[in-house]
């Protein structure tokens, strides 16, 4: 599922960079945040900008098919 993020929606979560986010500078990464039915996905250089939602299911899907690569 991708959608955009209303504010209202996704304020409280808690954003966290992708340990698998590598560059030399420290913006360029990719932020998550788990609520409880979907997990949020963002661009650190763009926080208020567009969002990814995933149901955690896809979210697990997606991670472990890029862990693999």
């Amino acid at each position: 599922m991708i959608r955009k993020i209303i504010a209202e929606e996704a304020s409280g979560l808690e954003w966290f960079k992708s340990s698998y986010s590598d560059s030399s500078d420290g913006n360029d990464c990719v932020e998550v945040a788990a609520a409880p039915d979907t997990v949020h996905v963002r661009d650190s250089k763009n926080t208020q900008g567009p969002r990814l939602a995933f149901a955690p299911g896809a979210w697990a899907d997606f991670t472990s098919y890029a862990s693999k690569g």
